[in-house]
C-alpha cells in the first residue's frame, strides 16, 4: 500500500486519544497527495465518508486484548474489538466533510492521530442504491 495522504489533527498522544469518534474526537484535516487530487473531485461538503488509515504506531503482534484497555474485563480476540493493535492495523473512520480546500478535506470527529497515513476514502452508502 502507498499512502495517499496524512491526517492533520490536534491528537498526538495515543494514550489520551478518544477511542471512538463520539467520545470527544476533534475535527481534523485530511491532507492528500497532489497525485490523487483528481480522485477527490466529486466529494462535496456534507458528504459522509469512510476514511481508511494505516495505524502506523500500533503494535502488530497483538492477538488478544482487554476491551477498551480495561483490565477488569476478560481478554478477547483482537478481531472482535476495535483495538488499533492488530496484525494489520487498518483504521476505519466514518466522518462528515465540513470543508474542502483543494487537496485538503476538513472532517468532523476523527479519532486518528496527527500524521496517520491515509490509505483510502470511500463514500458512506445510504440504504438506496448508489450509482457511485
Amino acid at each position: 500500500m502507498t499512502p495517499i495522504g496524512r491526517v492533520e489533527s490536534s491528537l498526538t498522544d495515543p494514550d489520551a486519544a478518544p477511542r471512538q469518534p463520539d467520545e470527544g474526537a476533534p475535527d481534523a484535516r485530511l491532507i492528500f497527495e497532489r497525485r490523487v487530487l483528481d480522485g477527490l473531485r466529486s466529494l462535496r461538503v456534507g458528504d459522509r465518508i469512510v476514511v481508511l488509515t494505516w495505524l502506523d504506531r500500533a503494535q502488530r503482534d497483538v492477538l488478544s486484548v482487554h476491551p477498551r484497555g480495561d483490565t477488569s474485563r476478560p481478554e478477547e480476540g483482537v478481531f472482535s474489538t476495535r483495538s488499533p493493535h492488530r496484525p494489520n492495523p487498518v483504521g476505519l473512520h466514518q466522518a462528515e466533510i465540513t470543508a474542502i480546500d483543494g487537496r485538503v478535506l476538513t472532517v468532523d470527529h476523527l479519532e486518528a492521530l496527527d500524521g496517520t497515513p491515509i490509505v483510502d476514502v470511500k463514500p458512506v452508502l445510504s440504504g438506496d442504491v448508489d450509482e457511485r
